[in-house]
């Protein structure tokens, strides 16, 4: 049993600085502890997924700038994510609007080397199986 993600959730990347929130479209009717649910494929930076503040991955080619141009002290740059899959996995037997349900197990992987993660799901009492 897992906990449903909805809206206003708190993600976290291992490269960002500060936590990042999700934000979950009203897709359907459906609403989980007065929320909009979040599904797997709400995935898309700076609709669904805000930033985290600044970045310190190198892949980020800000960060790398930067730290470049500060002769090799990193140098973190502005958090952009490039979320190159849905989240994943899902839960495996809640669909809404014929897309499974994002759980507190959930993660997406940013083009920058980061996984972002779930880490308070903004549901509190509701379980998924």
């Amino acid at each position: 049993m897992s906990l449903p993600v909805v809206s206003g959730a708190v993600l976290t990347c291992p490269f960002g600085l500060s936590p990042g929130t999700l934000i979950a479209l009203p897709a359907s009717a459906a609403l989980m502890e007065s929320r909009p649910p979040a599904t797997i494929m709400d995935n898309v930076p700076f609709l669904n997924v805000m930033p985290f503040g600044l970045c310190t991955s190198l892949a980020n080619p800000i960060t790398a700038a930067q730290t470049t141009a500060a002769l090799g002290v990193l140098t973190p740059g502005t958090c952009t994510p490039v979320i190159t899959a849905p989240w994943m996995p899902g839960s495996p037997t809640v669909l809404i609007a014929n897309k499974p349900a994002l759980t507190q197990t959930s993660k997406c992987f940013c083009a920058y080397g980061g996984v972002i993660t779930v880490a308070v799901p903004g549901a509190t009492t509701e379980q998924l199986p």
